[in-house]
């Protein structure tokens, strides 16, 4: 799956994590705004994160541990460190998708309002995992940018170096069109 995505076109790899969730909101949209099925995109709400954290996720992982054989011996990076944390927002996503997916369909199908104490529990526990989940996307934005840029130079790398494609890697939709060909060129 790494060699996937790592051969990837930008254009597949925004498709993916972009292109397809969107044309299934273009899709659902109407039926939700008809009435025809008010409920349909609480149900496909899932389907849309998961293809968009697993395409935007997958790519991280592809990047962090796939060029990992083109780091040179000299440099040390904390691929398990980084690992955990690309878990973590997933699990997290994961989670969280869910257990809204089944708080809001109970409410609809019940008719009755969700008490205030569960949402209040569910607010505490949400709020410091959101704000960690925060920090390990990045880390692992920082742990991408310096593995991409360190195979890129051959060389133990400062933020200053990487710091161009740590921003392009956060503000993804325009990053990835300028990244991964750099990334394909790396790979052959």
């Amino acid at each position: 799956m790494i060699e996937k995505f790592l051969k990837a076109k930008h254009w597949q790899i925004f498709m993916i994590t972009f292109g397809l969730p969107f044309l299934i909101q273009i899709i659902t949209m109407p039926m939700t705004i008809t009435g025809n099925d008010p409920m349909i995109m609480l149900n496909i709400f899932p389907i849309i994160m998961i293809l968009f954290f697993g395409g935007f996720l997958g790519w991280f992982w592809s990047i962090g541990v796939g060029l990992q054989n083109k780091v040179p011996t000299d440099v040390t990076m904390k691929v398990k460190k980084f690992k955990v944390f690309l878990i973590i927002p997933l699990i997290y996503m994961l989670l969280i998708s869910l257990s809204m997916g089944c708080m809001f369909n109970g409410a609809f199908e019940t008719g009755q309002e969700p008490s205030a104490g569960l949402i209040g529990g569910m607010v505490g526990i949400i709020i410091p995992l959101h704000l960690f989940s925060m920090f390990c996307i990045f880390y692992c934005l920082y742990f991408v940018a310096k593995t991409f840029k360190t195979v890129e130079l051959q060389r133990e790398v400062s933020f200053s170096d990487f710091a161009g494609e740590f921003f392009m890697i956060w503000f993804f939709p325009i990053g990835i069109w300028i990244i991964q060909p750099k990334v394909n060129k790396m790979i052959e």
